[in-house]
């Protein structure tokens, strides 16, 4: 079969010309709106992955438009299909920075290390984001064309999947151990159970949509043509909505929601301030210093032998709290705010005892 014979087969169906369209505007304008709201509540370092990520979910869906007028042009089905699969593990990595600076809010909470979350989950989701790549890469562009390479493809997209689903699992189980340890210890204000409860909501989003590619990629492993497909493949590959059900909706009300409940709103862009144990005041301290050497740090980053023998390896800081001066404000009790101006029109005096590093 010739070339230009086999690339009209790319889509199994008939592309929607409306349907990207749709999503590319919905994601694009929550993408401008956060951008907004990043400068509006200075919150680029913990929020910056929301900003990549939707730019490049927001370009996955604009080269759909364009595949969908052109669809036997490879060149905009490789792009379309790299963007789009490669957007929602960035999006994820905007919930682990989130998760690093709640536990630097309750560090007497905190499971392990804040800083040690962006190591862990943000390399682990560079690694996702990396095999999401290739793999994509691979299948689009050998689809019709090489059964290895298009298997190996496949391949890789499937075990980015299983392995983006494991971390949020995991991320989840740290989600809940830190509301059950503040709600337990009487710190669960109301910015800190709307910021739990938004994670468990996002996260369930990226599993769902986890699940959804992971049972895609399985039940088109090894197929290069509808006529080689299952019943499970057929369902699939030769019905379009499915992608805008199980990928693009999700992750629609996932930058949406995080629009809604930007973390600017609920916790101090300073990372030294934090929670004290009177559960409404909020203090400047020293931050989460780790007494080990730096290799004891990379050998061990939980600390996990000197917590086992019950001599962790850090500060208890949040049990001086004459120690550190009390902040302007508490967002615990909603009365701090990271802008400029609130959004009643209050001023608030920015906290700058300390850069935020």
């Amino acid at each position: 079969m010739a070339e230009s014979e086999q690339t009209l087969r790319l889509y199994a169906f008939e592309p929607s010309y409306i349907a990207p369209i749709v999503f590319a505007v919905v994601i694009g304008i929550s993408l401008i709106v956060h951008i907004f709201q990043n400068f509006y509540y200075r919150f680029w370092r913990t929020t910056f992955w929301m900003f990549w990520g939707g730019t490049v979910f927001t370009a996955g869906w604009i080269m759909r438009i364009f595949s969908s007028y052109d669809p036997s042009n490879k060149a905009l089905y490789i792009a379309q299909t790299c963007l789009v699969l490669g957007g929602p593990p960035i999006y994820a990595a905007a919930e682990y920075n989130i998760l690093g600076r709640l536990m630097s809010y309750l560090p007497m909470h905190a499971v392990f290390h804040p800083r040690r979350v962006i190591i862990v989950f943000v390399y682990l989701g560079a690694l996702v984001e990396s095999l999401t790549a290739a793999g994509a890469a691979k299948m689009a562009a050998s689809k019709g064309l090489d059964i290895s390479e298009y298997v190996l493809g496949g391949k890789l997209v499937s075990i980015s999947l299983v392995l983006q689903a494991a971390v949020e699992c995991v991320f989840v189980s740290f989600v809940a151990t830190m509301h059950y340890r503040a709600a337990r210890a009487h710190h669960l204000s109301r910015n800190v159970r709307a910021l739990c409860f938004m994670l468990y909501g996002t996260s369930a989003l990226v599993l769902f949509r986890c699940i959804f590619r992971a049972v895609e990629a399985f039940a088109t492993q090894g197929v290069l043509t509808p006529e080689q497909c299952g019943s499970l493949c057929r369902l699939v590959e030769t019905r379009e909505w499915y992608i805008y059900v199980f990928e693009a909706t999700p992750m629609a009300i996932y930058t949406i929601w995080l629009n809604v409940m930007h973390p600017g709103r609920y916790l101090p862009r300073n990372k030294f301030q934090y929670l004290d144990v009177d559960g409404t005041t909020e203090r400047l301290g020293p931050g989460w210093v780790d007494r080990r050497s730096q290799w004891q740090t990379w050998a061990d980053p939980f600390d996990l032998v000197k917590t086992i023998k019950g001599r962790p390896a850090h500060e208890k800081y949040w049990l001086q709290s004459e120690r550190w001066p009390a902040a302007e404000g508490s967002f615990a009790q909603g009365t701090a705010s990271n802008a400029t101006r609130s959004l009643s029109g209050k001023l608030y005096r920015r906290v700058s005892m300390k850069p935020e590093v």
